[in-house]
């Protein structure tokens, strides 16, 4: 049984993939941790999360769980994920990062430290957007030629990235399928006179409003037709489904930065 640790485990995520522990076969929850000047250190993880008790009590640190988990689950922010990381790969722990907005620097930090230790990382966690972007390869390497791609997320009021890491990783894979680089060829929204589209661009639209857990759409379109690949996730329990899926698959393999790709064997 793989015993997983929650990083952030009273904030909204943090309480969804208590659950999906919970739910999952193979796993079992370890470990659940909070920020140490929180008022529920002390409190039962599974209560806190609505699925009663679990007998695991929230601690205010990671070092304080060091004997309970073999992975850790981390959607918090870059600064606290990295410091995290750094302190499991001292402890010889996996972990599975769902974190978004990180830097250039924040991830080569990330790939260095993985080099040490087993690691999943994926601004998306859920199953659909990753096999979304398996197509969006192959669409995007046909649809070479004549085709602006624009770029649409929403997402609900309290996010502070933008765009979102999923909007960015769309925009990497269609930029590499079609032989850009997407620094140099992505416009993050327009105002103004802008003058003429240029040919290679790849634009990014960004909404935040209401509950609205995640949309994203990558439109192609030429003189005379478009084409809308969607992917709208309705619940949290789509990223924390796929994070536990990460953290069975993880469990055991040796050090190295992996992905949902890897997860979900689609590479090949």
């Amino acid at each position: 049984m793989t015993r997983i640790a929650v990083m952030g485990a009273a904030g909204r995520m943090g309480k969804v993939l208590v659950e999906a522990v919970h739910q999952a076969p193979g796993l079992t929850l370890g470990a659940a941790i909070v920020s140490p000047s929180s008022s529920l250190v002390g409190a039962d993880a599974g209560e806190l999360a609505g699925v009663g008790k679990l007998g695991v009590s929230i601690k205010s640190s990671l070092a304080g769980a060091a004997d309970d988990f073999d992975v850790l689950i981390d959607f918090t922010n870059p600064e606290l994920t990295l410091a995290n990381l750094q302190e499991c790969v001292m402890l010889s722990k996996a972990m599975v990062i769902g974190t978004t907005g990180l830097s250039s620097a924040h991830k080569q930090t990330l790939a260095e430290q993985a080099q040490h230790t087993p690691v999943v990382f994926a601004p998306n966690m859920s199953v659909g957007i990753n096999l979304l972007l398996d197509i969006l390869h192959r669409a995007a390497s046909v649809l070479q030629d004549g085709y602006d791609v624009e770029i649409i997320e929403t997402h609900h009021r309290h996010k502070v990235d933008a765009p979102s890491g999923t909007a960015l990783r769309l925009g990497e894979v269609v930029a590499n399928a079609m032989g850009r680089n997407l620094d140099e060829c992505a416009v993050y929204g327009r105002e103004g006179n802008t003058g003429p589209r240029k040919a290679n661009e790849i634009g990014f639209e960004t909404i935040r409003a209401g509950d609205v857990v995640g949309d994203h759409t990558v439109l192609f379109a030429s003189e005379g037709e478009r084409i809308e690949i969607t992917h709208k996730a309705s619940s949290r329990m789509t990223f924390a489904k796929g994070a536990v899926r990460a953290c069975a698959w993880l469990h055991g393999k040796p050090s190295g930065l992996y992905d949902m790709q890897d997860v979900l064997a689609l590479k090949g």
